[in-house]
């Protein structure tokens, strides 16, 4: 099993629409992706290492699929759609990592 990241860096003058991201946009991923997403899990950064320091990452996304070729070929004809909708939540571009699970 594999899980593909998507990590929003956060900064100073990030902007993130934690409710149409959550509600709109990875409805719309799970939807398009159908059965071969077999998991997913939303989180949302409180603190970096220590309590009251920003997190790294402003929002991360897993998504949690049997392979690297089933990642491929579901996400990648929607991969467009997806893209187009960022504009709609952020003004940041996420980082994706494909990491295997052990």
């Amino acid at each position: 099993m594999i899980k593909v990241s998507v990590m929003y860096p956060n900064s100073a003058d990030i902007q993130f629409d934690v409710d149409y991201y959550k509600n709109s946009h990875l409805p719309m991923i799970a939807k398009a992706l159908g059965d071969a997403l077999k998991g997913m899990e939303f989180s949302v950064g409180i603190a970096g290492r220590i309590p009251g320091e920003p997190a790294p990452y402003f929002a991360v996304v897993d998504l949690k699929f049997d392979s690297v070729a089933s990642f491929q070929a579901s996400f990648g004809p929607h991969a467009e759609a997806f893209a187009a909708d960022v504009p709609n939540y952020t003004n940041t571009q996420g980082e994706l990592q494909i990491s295997g699970i052990i």
